[in-house]
C-alpha cells in the first residue's frame, strides 16, 4: 500500500479518537435506518447506522476511494452506503435468509417499471385464488387470524407458481417478506416471541400491506438511482471465520458489527420470516438450518459442546487472552449451578472469542498493508461476570498481524432499565484496529 494511503488512514484513526461527536454516537443503533430508502425494506435489528457509515465514507472523499469490506454484512448496511460513496466494496453474510434478503435489497438498480407489473401479477393471482392453508405451523397460527393467513399464503402461493429468479422476482419476494409483521396484530417481538398480555393498535391487511410496501419499494429505487453511485457491490454467502470471497490483500478499510457476546441468537431473528417460507417448521430446525453457519455467541449454538469447554480455550490462536479467558469461563461455569436455566455460558464465551479470533487472521489475510478496521461491538456480562470484549478482541487482532488498536466508547448499556438479571454496567462503540 502507497504511504499516502497509509497517512489518510492514520489521520482517520486520530480524528476519530479526537472527535468521536462528529459522528453523534448513533453507530451501534439501526433505528435511523428504518427512514432511509432500500434500508428500510426490511428490518432487521442486529445492525448499525446506515447515515454513520456513510458520513464516515463521505469524510474521505477528498483522498483515494477505500476498497470495504463488511465480514459480517448483515442487511447490507456498510455495502449500500459504500455503493453510493463511490467505493468498491464486497460484503460477505452466513445467515441464509438475511443473505438473500441483501441480495434482494442490491437489485434497487434493476427496471422499476418491470418489478411493478410483476408485483402486480403476484397480487392480481392471489386474490383471483384464495386459499386458506392446510395445517400451518403453531407459530403462524399464534401470530396471525384466519382470514390474514389465507391472505398471506395465497401471495406466497402466488408467488412460487411465477417465480422465475429474475430481479423483479427477488423483489416482489423481499416485499412479501417484510409485510409479516405488520399482519400480525400480536406483539411480536424482535425474536418473534408472542409477547404475553400485549398486542398491537393495528394490524395491517396483507393485501393492502403488499401493495403498499411494492409503491415504497418503487419509490426508493427511483430515488437511488437519481443519485449519484459507484460500483455494484460484490456480495456473497461466506462465513467471516474464513473470507474465502476476499482476494488476499484486497482491503484497506473493514467496517463490520461482528455479533455480540450476549446471547442474542441472531439464527432466531428472522424465525417467523422462515416459518412462512416453509425454510423451517420449528425452533430445533434453525440449529441446522443457520446457527450451524454463524459465530456462536448464543448459549444455543453451543449446548451440545460444553464438554469441550477447556479443549476450546486451549487453542493455540487464544493464547494472548488465556489466562483472563479460563478464569472467567471457570466463574461462569459455577455461576451456572446457581440459575436455574443453567446456561452454557462459559462454552459460549469460550466458542465466541476462538471463532473471532479466526475472523481476525482471515481479515490479516484479506486486508492490504496499513488497512483499518472499525468494529461496532459491545461487551458483556453472562450471569453478572464481565467480559471485557474491545480489549480481548483488540489483543486477538493484534496477535493476528494488526499493529494496534484503540476502543472508542459511542453509549451505555444497561442503564435505560433496571436489569432483573445483573447491575453490571455495559457499553457500546467503536474498536478502531490499525493495520
Amino acid at each position: 500500500m502507497s504511504s499516502s494511503i497509509q497517512t489518510r488512514q492514520l489521520e482517520l484513526y486520530d480524528s476519530s479518537r479526537k472527535s468521536p461527536d462528529n459522528f453523534k454516537n448513533t453507530t451501534s443503533t439501526f433505528s435511523d435506518n428504518l427512514s432511509l430508502p432500500i434500508h428500510r425494506w426490511f428490518r432487521y435489528s442486529a445492525g448499525f447506522s446506515a447515515t454513520w457509515a456513510y458520513q464516515l465514507l463521505m469524510s474521505q472523499r477528498n483522498h483515494q476511494p477505500e476498497r470495504v469490506l463488511d465480514p459480517f454484512a448483515g442487511s447490507g448496511t456498510t455495502i449500500l452506503e459504500a455503493e453510493r460513496c463511490g467505493c468498491e466494496s464486497i460484503g460477505i453474510e452466513a445467515h441464509p435468509f438475511v443473505a438473500r434478503v441483501t441480495r434482494a435489497k442490491l437489485m434497487w438498480r434493476s427496471e422499476v417499471s418491470v418489478f411493478q407489473r410483476f408485483a402486480e401479477r403476484i397480487l392480481d393471482y392471489a386474490s383471483r385464488n384464495l386459499i386458506a392453508p392446510e395445517n400451518p405451523p403453531k407459530l403462524m397460527t399464534r401470530c396471525f387470524p384466519p382470514e390474514s393467513l389465507t391472505r398471506l399464503y395465497s401471495i406466497r402461493r402466488a408467488w412460487v407458481n411465477l417465480a422465475d429468479c429474475s430481479a423483479a422476482s427477488e423483489l416482489t419476494w423481499l416485499a412479501m417478506m417484510s409485510i409479516i409483521r405488520e399482519c400480525s396484530p400480536v406483539g411480536t417481538a424482535q425474536w418473534q416471541y408472542v409477547l404475553p398480555n400485549k398486542a398491537k393498535a393495528k394490524s395491517l391487511d396483507p393485501f393492502k400491506a403488499f401493495s403498499a410496501k411494492v409503491m415504497m419499494f418503487a419509490k426508493d429505487m427511483l430515488h437511488r438511482q437519481a443519485e449519484p453511485h459507484g460500483p455494484a457491490p460484490t456480495f456473497e454467502l461466506d462465513d467471516a471465520r474464513l473470507c474465502n470471497s476476499v482476494p488476499d490483500g484486497w482491503a484497506t478499510f473493514v467496517i463490520t458489527s461482528p455479533p455480540y457476546a450476549n446471547n442474542y441468537d441472531y439464527a432466531d431473528a428472522t424465525r417467523l420470516e422462515m416459518t412462512f417460507a416453509g425454510e423451517v417448521e420449528s425452533w430445533g430446525d434453525l440449529q441446522e438450518t443457520v446457527r450451524t453457519y454463524l459465530v456462536r455467541s448464543c448459549s444455543q449454538h453451543v449446548a451440545p459442546i460444553a464438554s469441550e469447554t477447556e479443549e476450546l480455550i486451549r487453542n493455540p490462536i487464544l493464547r494472548p487472552i488465556v489466562k483472563e479467558l479460563s478464569q472467567v469461563c471457570r466463574e461462569l461455569e459455577v455461576q451456572r449451578d446457581h440459575h436455574g436455566g443453567r446456561k452454557t455460558y462459559h462454552t459460549m464465551i469460550a466458542a465466541y472469542f476462538l471463532d473471532m479470533a479466526t475472523v481476525w487472521t482471515a481479515l490479516r489475510r484479506a486486508s492490504a498493508p496499513g488497512s483499518l478496521a472499525c468494529f461496532v461491538i459491545g461487551d458483556s456480562a453472562p450471569y453478572g461476570i464481565y467480559v471485557p470484549v474491545d480489549q480481548w478482541l483488540g489483543n486477538l487482532a493484534v496477535a493476528a498481524g494488526f499493529k494496534s488498536f484503540h476502543f472508542e466508547k459511542t453509549r451505555d448499556r444497561n442503564v435505560k432499565w433496571k436489569n432483573r438479571k445483573h447491575r453490571v454496567p455495559l457499553k457500546e462503540g467503536r474498536l478502531w484496529v490499525q493495520g
